[in-house]
């Protein structure tokens, strides 16, 4: 334990309850009993679900001469099965062990992509089947690649024999089995909420009887009711956690309506609500915003699942569980966080980055948040968890929460902001603002930071103010400096106008002018990790400023320029 024994108390709840997990785990008969999971009572499939994920028929193209594109890397295997291969980074194990990727070979629609689908599908049962151990029967891989065989069951099994159709159909009961095993026990989150889908998903697909679907449909339901808050968004903050998650509720959901069944009590009003988070965070040009975790990804991956949104709403102004403001007007949204952090458990990807906003207008992204790397980076992953990643205030170069450094507990968040509250300022004229506060370096340094946003009526204007309050009875720190960031999109120019204002010029020629009468801005370099083809160079706006109490500092973005053709 690297934690503080003055602090130890404070996080022993977290240790004891990470103990009982691990030693359920340890305990779990799939570890004492290699062979418990072997046989099946299950003799055929009755459905396929549909996977509503992009597809790539090229992709199929490249695995058939033995290239394997995933994760960001390529495997070539050059006439050997990838998985008798180590991949060239854990992600890409993983992305394979998932069996995602049968979507390209379904797109193909060809002989060879369906022999490729088969043949990839053996060796991984040949290799993989009867080991539960590693990252193959990691117990999110799993749930993956149970929903992905089920899913694509129809090109797996293409011309196939009766020998091999049995082989497969108990390899899946073998899944469904380890993943009732182990869902209690694994990590609290996105992985128990996906074994649940799986498992639901799998009563649905298989011959099971009406006490099994109901038993799965009512874990499911727990697991939405736990995860999915009132106002749609997931409980570990991520904006993109709701998009992952309803990829594959979408697909059961439909199953349980196409055979008859009744769905949990909570699925479909649990979907609703989460369209409802996906278009709270939705910037202007399709995009979501970048918040605790939030990583590259394509447009239409959002739109792929946003067609089957029958809710049709408008997005909410705050999202009052969530803890996040939005402010639109006119074709100007800006998005900012104003809550603290999410449960531990469910804090792995979460980051400092409380008051951080982002803006967009148009098509274009102008101020956003470092974002994760679409594909896991240690290094730079711990780097955009950092307050100094996001568009918002940093004293001494010191992030507002800590990662823990605990190889027990893993990277989940600790020490952040204990009080975060905010009030909405929205008038009747239409202008859109709010003011929020934070305590996240009232222990380190003795300071409070606050912010306010206003968006004016036809959203032409932002105005900003950060201000540094003396928290309470603490003694403020003297001699300290802070700087206030605003990380520009690396799709946007930076100049600087006669004046030493900011200008953004977006490449449809929208521009917008920053200004700050208290301090001079200055252009730093910067990375801009969230983006498809990795880490980009850019640059952000930065504000340097002494640390004192009462010390305020305001700031204006005007959209001086707008779009070519409007």
């Amino acid at each position: 334990m690297t934690i503080a024994l003055a602090q130890y108390w404070h996080y022993l709840p977290l240790y004891l309850g990470e103990s009982r997990r691990r030693i359920s785990r340890r305990l779990s008969p799939s570890r004492l009993v290699p062979g418990l999971f072997a046989g099946s009572a299950i003799d055929r499939l009755v459905v396929a679900p549909t996977d509503l994920r992009i597809a790539d028929a090229y992709i199929a193209d490249e695995f058939h001469i033995g290239r394997f594109p995933l994760a960001g890397r390529i495997l070539v295997a050059e006439g050997i099965s990838p998985f008798e291969l180590n991949g060239p980074t854990p992600a890409f194990d993983a992305a394979l062990h998932a069996f995602r990727w049968l979507r390209h070979l379904r797109a193909a629609d060809t002989d060879t992509a369906y022999v490729d689908a088969r043949r990839l599908t053996e060796d991984w049962i040949t290799l993989h089947g009867k080991r539960h151990s590693g990252v193959a029967w990691d117990p999110d891989v799993a749930a993956q690649r149970l929903i992905a065989w089920l899913s694509h069951s129809p090109v797996v099994l293409k011309n196939m024999d009766r020998l091999f159709y049995r082989r497969f159909v108990r390899s899946i009961a073998q899944h469904i089995r380890y993943l009732r095993r182990v869902a209690s026990t694994v990590s609290d989150g996105e992985t128990r909420f996906r074994i649940r889908i799986a498992l639901a998903m799998a009563t649905l697909a298989t011959p099971a009887n009406p006490a099994r679907i109901k038993t799965a449909a009512r874990n499911l339901d727990v697991e939405i009711g736990r995860q999915i808050l009132p106002d749609g968004g997931h409980v570990s903050r991520n904006p993109q956690a709701a998009l992952a998650l309803l990829a594959d509720l979408l697909p059961l959901r439909q199953t349980y309506l196409n055979l008859g069944h009744t769905p949990p009590a909570r699925l479909v009003t649990g979907i609703d609500r989460m369209f409802q988070a996906l278009r709270f965070f939705r910037h202007s040009e399709g995009t979501l915003a970048l918040f605790n975790g939030a990583r590259a990804m394509p447009a239409d991956r959002l739109l792929s699942v946003l067609r089957y949104d029958e809710t049709a709403g408008q997005p909410l102004r705050h999202a009052p569980q969530l803890k996040y403001q939005r402010l639109s007007n006119g074709d100007t949204i800006l998005i900012a966080d104003t809550g603290p952090l999410p449960p531990v458990a469910m804090s792995t990807q979460a980051c400092a980055g409380c008051l951080s906003f982002e803006m967009s207008s148009g098509r274009s992204r102008f101020i956003v948040n470092s974002g994760a790397p679409a594909n896991y980076n240690e290094q730079y992953n711990r780097l955009a968890r950092t307050t100094a990643a996001h568009s918002t205030l940093v004293i001494a170069d010191r992030s507002s929460a800590t990662v823990s450094h605990s190889s027990f507990l893993g990277p989940v968040m600790i020490d952040g902001p204990k009080n975060v509250d905010y009030d909405r300022t929205d008038d009747t004229s239409g202008r859109q603002g709010f003011v929020a506060r934070h305590d996240g370096y009232a222990h380190a340094f003795g300071y409070i930071h606050e912010r306010s946003i206003q968006l004016s009526a036809d959203g032409r204007i932002i105005t900003g103010r950060d201000r540094l309050l003396a928290a309470g009875k603490r003694t403020p720190r003297k001699g300290l400096h802070a700087a206030i960031r605003f990380h520009v999109h690396p799709g946007i120019e930076i100049d600087i106008d006669q004046k030493d204002n900011v200008v953004l010029r977006a490449p449809d020629g929208e521009s917008w002018t920053f200004f700050c009468p208290n301090s001079k801005p200055e252009i730093e370099d910067d990375i801009f990790f969230a983006d498809l083809i990795g880490p980009r160079y850019s640059q952000q706006i930065v504000l340097h400023v002494p640390v004192q109490p009462d010390i305020a500092v305001g700031w204006t973005l005007v959209r001086s320029t707008a779009k070519t053709g409007q």
